[in-house]
């Protein structure tokens, strides 16, 4: 079952399952999101929670217990159940259940918050821990941008200028080996050759938002001033770019296991609630 907002500039339109984002169009009926063309990529904007990335061995530990989720985690592939409705907005709520507390032992309830103002797309996050004890998850966004046309004339510029450090994966995990992004004047020209090894991985960022450029035009922009860590990532001539903020990332080679000791987890006291929010903004 799909859900779809609008307002006078845009559409968007959001699946139950995984509460996954698939379609923003502009009055023209122009498409931003990736169509989910299997033979690149079979999603659009999947929901990662309750980890980012891939754990080592696809395994953690609680109290000595062991668990395995896989990379991402479950929630992209859970029905969630529409709990509000307006013209321009929808919110999406997934509980925990017998289902999830067998690879996840914790209770809580996760929001989905999708809301239109003017040309942006705003997407909210609403964690509860509904339980007695602290909560360790990770959460984080992949939108895949459509890019059509030819790929070499879009690039990225980076709200501020830094210095672009970002980490490898290597065997889907991070590794301590980091390269610096290229770029003249904050703007870094896309290219496939920037992905060979996957996706680039940023821990931390000074800009708070990332434009694409169409043959130096803003084409999008997305906005992540909520979350610390970012993801680019895209496929070998694939006509997209994700764009991911992310609280959290895959494990190391060296990581103990140990869900509340992994490197960028959030941990919520019982009862309490984290927000958090990025938004996508057309451009054209």
């Amino acid at each position: 079952m799909n859900t779809t907002i609008s307002n006078s500039n845009l559409k968007a339109s959001i699946k139950q399952a995984g509460a996954e984002l698939f379609s923003i169009t502009d009055h023209q009926n122009k498409e931003y999101i990736w169509e989910g063309n299997p033979a690149f990529w079979g999603k659009h904007s999947p929901v990662l929670f309750p980890i980012v990335g891939t754990l080592k061995n696809n395994t953690y530990t609680i109290s000595g217990k062991e668990y395995q989720l896989p990379r991402h985690g479950f929630a992209r592939d859970m029905e969630f159940e529409l709990i509000a409705k307006t013209e321009n907005s929808a919110t999406f709520s997934l509980q925990s259940s017998s289902e999830t507390l067998q690879k996840y032992p914790f209770e809580f309830e996760l929001q989905l918050i999708y809301t239109l103002e003017e040309k942006e797309l705003t997407i909210g996050y609403k964690v509860i821990n509904k339980g007695n004890h602290l909560l360790p998850f990770s959460i984080g966004a992949h939108p895949a941008i459509s890019l059509p046309g030819d790929f070499e004339k879009y690039s990225f510029q980076f709200e501020k200028q830094e210095v672009l450090k970002y980490n490898l994966l290597e065997n889907d995990l991070i590794s301590n080996q980091t390269e610096v992004l290229e770029k003249t004047a904050h703007v870094v020209p896309l290219r496939y050759k920037l992905f060979e090894n996957d996706a680039l991985v940023f821990k931390t960022l000074a800009s708070n938002s990332i434009t694409i450029l169409e043959n130096n035009t803003p084409y999008v922009k997305v906005n992540f001033e909520d979350f610390p860590s970012l993801g680019i990532w895209t496929k070998e001539q694939a006509p997209f770019v994700c764009i991911e903020p992310w609280f959290g990332y895959s494990d190391t080679a060296e990581n103990s296991g140990d869900l509340f000791q992994k490197e960028g987890i959030v941990i919520l006291e019982a009862n309490q609630t984290f927000h958090s929010k990025f938004s996508i903004q057309i451009l054209q």
